[in-house]
């Protein structure tokens, strides 16, 4: 027995679902080269997935931030690490909306292309020079960068007199810094238990010249050049969402092939099918409803944000940027709850390569070791509801 409320999906959505074969065709090729398989990539081109959430100027879709989630969900449901490029690197495509439209051109304009980048290097810098920048540094953890076309750099401005340059906020100003992908040496380190598909490996850049044009400062209502609710939607909390989606899509076919399991599954000594037994039954049922209200609360969340910025035309405010981290680090440990209950219970079965239990069960304990997972965040919008101050710089 299956309950499917979702129907008739939203036109993207149905567009994902519908590239769930070729997905999983591939997903024992995207793992073992740890890198999404081309044959998917040219299918996820084909069907403009990596232009969901880039400007209509510039031939993309500006989608709402909900529906994007649950394309993403979709895409999880056939491939975790799939799913995982096309939230992060969608999500760096949301810098669109950041750079002059000549320099957005020059990157989005050819129909593959794909942005990544990494998470802030601690060595990384960019010093100020004639008409730009002179980049140094190493980034990790770029997910999909071996099939972008650029890569990003998220730098602390130094001053051409060797001072660090401090933003509107009291710290040091960050830009991000595009440059294409054909300039910098990749460092292969991405050898994990799971998520092994993303290929998020580290580069490096050295004196590399970046143009004042393809340096830009996301997130700031001064810096935004489109004028789209869209790019109101920060991009912690674009990430937070849609790997909360992702989670969600990794847990649902974990549950649906076990209750498939137990209807024909009998445990060695049982005298009946897993699903005759009490606890199996107890257990079930309380990851359905795990993984549903979960899901109700991300979406329902996601959607009231989005209305209201439809409706305003405001950034968000510090009150919806918790309530998107709240309900996200929810759907996450909650969708690993579901999938450690579920692999438990089904027993040896859930061990085997051939099974649908055992690459999930390591993408879903990836994904609660990245930030967006961390059970940290609990504690930030805790402070928040409690009326302390929440210093945090993932809200």
């Amino acid at each position: 027995m299956t309950w499917d409320f979702d129907e008739p999906l939203p036109e993207p959505v149905a567009r994902a679902r519908a590239l769930a074969p070729i997905i999983e065709a591939a997903a024992e090729e995207t793992e073992r080269e740890r890198k999404v398989a081309a044959s998917v990539m040219k299918a996820l081109h084909e069907r403009r997935m990596f232009r969901l959430l880039l400007p209509r100027s510039l031939d993309g879709e500006e989608l709402a931030p909900v529906t994007f989630v649950r394309v993403v969900e979709e895409i999880a449901r056939a491939d975790a690490s799939t799913a995982w490029c096309l939230s992060q690197n969608s999500g760096c495509s949301m810098m669109a909306g950041y750079v002059p439209p000549e320099a957005a051109r020059e990157i989005w304009g050819p129909p593959d292309a794909v942005l990544a980048w990494g998470a802030q290097g601690g060595d990384g810098y960019a010093q100020v020079t004639d008409g730009g920048y002179r980049v140094t540094g190493t980034w990790s953890f770029a997910s999909g960068s071996r099939r972008a076309t650029w890569l990003g750099a998220h730098c602390p401005i130094v001053e051409r007199d060797g001072t660090r340059r401090m933003g509107k906020s009291g710290g040091p100003e960050v830009r991000t810094m595009l440059f294409p992908v054909s300039q910098v040496v990749m460092k292969d380190i991405w050898h994990v238990i799971g998520l092994r598909g993303t290929g998020s490996d580290a580069y490096t850049v050295t004196d590399l010249f970046v143009p004042e044009t393809h340096a830009g400062i996301r997130d700031e209502p001064e810096h935004r050049r489109h004028t789209s609710p869209l790019y109101c939607y920060p991009t912690s909390s674009l990430y937070a969402s849609s790997f909360a989606g992702l989670a969600l899509g990794i847990a649902r076919p974990v549950l649906d092939a076990f209750i498939a399991l137990a209807t024909d599954k009998s445990p060695r000594g049982s005298k009946g099918a897993l699903r005759e037994n009490a606890v199996i039954q107890s257990q079930v049922a309380q990851a359905e409803a795990q993984w549903r209200s979960a899901r109700a609360f991300l979406y329902g969340s996601v959607s009231d944000v989005w209305r209201s910025i439809q409706a305003t035309g405001a950034e968000l405010t510090l009150e919806q940027r918790m309530l998107i981290r709240l309900a996200s680090t929810w759907a996450i440990h909650q969708a690993r709850g579901v999938v450690d209950t579920v692999y438990a219970a089904a027993g040896s079965t859930a061990i085997f390569q051939s099974q649908p239990f055992e690459r999930r069960f390591r993408d879903m304990h990836a994904v609660t070791q990245q930030v967006q997972g961390r059970a940290a965040h609990f504690e930030t919008v805790g402070q928040f509801v409690l009326g302390l101050d929440a210093d945090s710089p993932f809200v």
